[in-house]
């Protein structure tokens, strides 16, 4: 079971990948399968995801007061209908619903099969190989206020969706699809955070009855790490949005690649077990 040394260390790598285009719930099943640790499960992760996501809340409260702010007014108030925050909280609740039909439908699959760490390992260089082109390829033009559109938004949602399987990448999914749209990289990162806001809480949500049962790990450890998540994720979200203001996904294409490789290579050679 994990403990609380566990929980800590299980915390930072939330915080520490849940933003970044490399996958923060393939980290967590690694790191766990190196330690020679139980896989904590989906449970766990959709729980700690909390704690970063309510970095997303504090860091983009603003943003986000405004957009639920216009949003619910624009609903008796038709002249505000046209803002952009009122159009994006339309876009987010479209965006959203993609996830969480699939995320229900194949929850039994999420939670055991999609798990297998060659499929881990196999999406981690699929998908990074994805981001690595889209990058290549991005006009880096349009903004969310000016261009943001329900197709948009829906492709957003389907690639956000593609997360559901560890190794993709929530982050990394989103902003490889706005990458493809011709977004602008911090636009296509600040869509993918607020994007995830729905489906990861109503995840979280859903998953705190599993805590503390016969095979998920005890509430004291995810508390913890929930709480290491969220410190760790606030400094990441600054760090990552200058970060691509100036410079290519590069630098973590080249990781997930060799990530992807290794863990293929210990699975294959029987170092690690592959479930």
């Amino acid at each position: 079971m994990i403990g609380w040394f566990e929980g800590l260390l299980l915390g930072l790598v939330q915080g520490l990948t849940e933003f970044l285009p490399i996958s923060s719930s393939a980290h967590i099943r690694v790191v766990s399968a190196f330690a020679g640790w139980q896989d904590p499960g989906a449970a766990f992760t959709a729980v700690t995801q909390l704690g970063t996501e309510s970095a997303v809340l504090v860091y983009f409260r603003k943003d986000i007061w405004n957009i639920i702010s216009t949003w619910t007014r624009s609903l008796w108030t038709p002249k505000l209908r046209s803002e952009p925050a009122a159009r994006m909280g339309w876009y987010v609740i479209a965006g959203s619903i993609p996830i969480g039909v699939l995320g229900l439908t194949f929850k039994e699959t999420i939670e055991t099969a999609l798990r297998d760490l060659r499929l881990v390992g196999t999406s981690l260089i699929v998908f990074g190989l994805l981001l690595a082109v889209a990058d290549r390829i991005a006009r880096n033009e349009r903004t969310l206020n000016a261009d943001l559109n329900l197709p948009h938004a829906l492709g957003y949602g389907f690639a956000q969706s593609l997360a559901l399987i560890p190794g993709v990448s929530r982050s990394g999914g989103t902003i490889s699809a706005g990458l493809l749209l011709g977004y602008r990289r911090e636009e296509a990162a600040r869509y993918s955070f607020l994007l995830a806001i729905p489906a990861v809480l109503m995840s979280g949500f859903f998953e705190l009855a599993e805590i503390g049962g016969d095979e998920t790990p005890a509430w004291g450890p995810t508390i913890l790490a929930t709480v290491v998540s969220f410190v760790v994720g606030y400094a990441v979200i600054a760090w990552f949005l200058k970060f691509i203001s100036t410079n290519r996904f590069t630098p973590f294409v080249v990781y997930r690649v060799i990530l992807g490789l290794v863990i293929i290579g210990l699975v294959s050679f029987d170092v690690i077990p592959a479930i």
